[in-house]
């Protein structure tokens, strides 16, 4: 990954005040953990000011979570897979990937790339410590992920968006399986109840 981007830490020196009456956008540690795809849609606010230095998000930006209770859950990933127009911020118990080439991986692949099962065992294993685990980004660096072509990164999201949606969308997957299990009824009603008279 180190060939590819940059890692950037999230906000800096802020205290509890900061985050009071806050005038522009940050994305939670909570918003990275549970969301493959970033929710930009916040009301979060942190306090910052114009001469601060501190780094705003990008579309495509790549965040994890920096530390956990468990290895495992070390290094969850989250997507900026919508475009925006207003300044967003990390927390700073985040950090994120910033590609040298915004061409070179999809945001809508990424989101699965980054979750996938094989990814989530290497960067688990760059966490260290006891009682809290920490993310190493320089051995994060060190972690190779495929790139495949930019059609063939569309042909899997294609597909991946289609499962994901009937997974995790009430909306689309509920009716989906109603609609299934409608047609599995009439089969078998048909079956076991054909009798021939």
């Amino acid at each position: 990954m180190g060939d590819i981007g940059e890692f950037y830490g999230g906000i800096t020196g802020k205290s509890k005040q900061d985050f009071n009456d806050g005038n522009a956008k940050f994305i939670t540690y909570k918003n990275v953990y549970l969301n493959p795809a970033t929710d930009i849609n916040v009301k979060d606010k942190v306090k910052i000011k114009a001469e601060e230095n501190q780094r705003k998000l990008m579309y495509g930006d790549i965040l994890f979570t920096g530390s956990s209770e468990t290895p495992d859950e070390c290094g969850m990933s989250s997507v900026i897979t919508a475009k925006f127009t207003e300044d967003i911020y990390l927390n700073s118990f985040c950090f994120f990937l910033r590609l040298n080439d915004s061409e070179l991986l999809l945001p809508d692949f990424s989101k699965h790339l980054f979750r996938s099962d094989a990814l989530r065992v290497k960067i688990g294993k760059t966490a260290s410590g006891v009682t809290r685990f920490n993310v190493s980004k320089e051995l994060m660096k060190k972690i190779q992920i495929p790139i495949p072509p930019l059609k063939v990164q569309e042909h899997i999201v294609s597909k991946l968006d289609v499962f994901d949606a009937l997974v995790n969308d009430i909306s689309k997957g509920l009716p989906k399986e109603i609609e299934l299990r409608q047609k599995q009824y009439e089969y078998y009603r048909e079956k076991l109840l054909g009798f021939k008279l």
